[in-house]
């Protein structure tokens, strides 16, 4: 927590707090509250100065502040000091991305030593949202997805990865999120079925299927462990990537027509 105060701190030395809570200057003093922005954010009075005592032994608040501070912080690119009364320096030209993008490694280098088993997105929908934390090939497959920018199914996947992996997250959100990305598979089942086995095309479905997952029928199964909702989210995500493999595939490698010219002999 002391950590967290510190680094907090820096970047309010650096201004990366200044364009939202105003520099309160001798010529000009700030007619901001911080902890009013916060409050506007959050709904919870007097969170600044940071309440470092009162963060550590609420967490999910501590969570909470994470979050909004993300959001209030932007880089300065340029300043200069006033030298009445002690004031110093003034900055402006501020950039949101560059300074969310160095609260989010700050942060995430003390949350990756902490054990919450979160640390800030770096991309997609849910960027700068405290997400949990995943193994490395499963952070690549997320960080691939989340980039797509294909305008059919990138927003449905970029949706269902924030669903699934959010702060909190229930079971009926992981079950919607696994609903969204089976809709995705769904539109490719024609490619998938030319780019992979029947069995294992329709194995694929099935799951989706017979599990309470995509639609609810009689026939289905509803009485599962939530816990395999983790797998089915990212065994879809792993296929919807093969899938996009598999179209790039397709695309760079078109089915090859026979040209019909005046040689061309009619089929006999």
């Amino acid at each position: 927590m002391q950590e967290f105060g510190r680094v907090v701190g820096d970047l309010e030395n650096r201004g990366y707090f200044e364009q939202r809570f105003e520099k309160d200057c001798p010529d000009a003093p700030s007619t901001v509250q911080p902890a009013d922005v916060i409050a506007s954010e959050l709904g919870v009075e007097d969170l600044w100065p940071l309440p470092l005592r009162r963060l550590e032994s609420n967490q999910e608040l501590f969570f909470d502040v994470i979050e909004a501070l993300h959001d209030l912080t932007s880089a300065p690119q340029s300043g200069y000091v006033h030298n009445y009364g002690g004031c110093g320096l003034h900055y402006g030209s501020f950039s949101a991305a560059i300074g969310r993008r160095v609260y989010r490694s700050s942060v995430n280098h003390i949350l990756d030593r902490a054990a919450f088993g979160l640390r800030l997105s770096e991309n997609g929908e849910d960027r700068g949202r405290l997400v949990a934390v995943t193994d490395s090939a499963r952070t690549d497959l997320v960080r691939d997805m989340a980039q797509r920018s294909d305008a059919e199914t990138g927003d449905d996947v970029r949706h269902a990865i924030a669903l699934f992996r959010a702060r909190g997250a229930s079971v009926q959100d992981k079950r919607s999120s696994c609903i969204a990305l089976a809709g995705v598979l769904e539109s490719r089942r024609d490619l998938l079925q030319s780019g992979m086995l029947r069995k294992d095309e329709g194995a694929l479905f099935n799951l989706a299927n017979s599990f309470g997952i995509r639609h609810q029928n009689a026939q289905q199964s509803g009485d599962y462990d939530p816990i395999f909702l983790d797998w089915v989210f990212w065994f879809f995500l792993a296929a919807i990537e093969l899938s996009d493999r598999l179209l790039d595939r397709q695309n760079a490698n078109p089915p090859k027509h026979p040209l019909v010219g005046h040689d061309a002999h009619p089929p006999g």
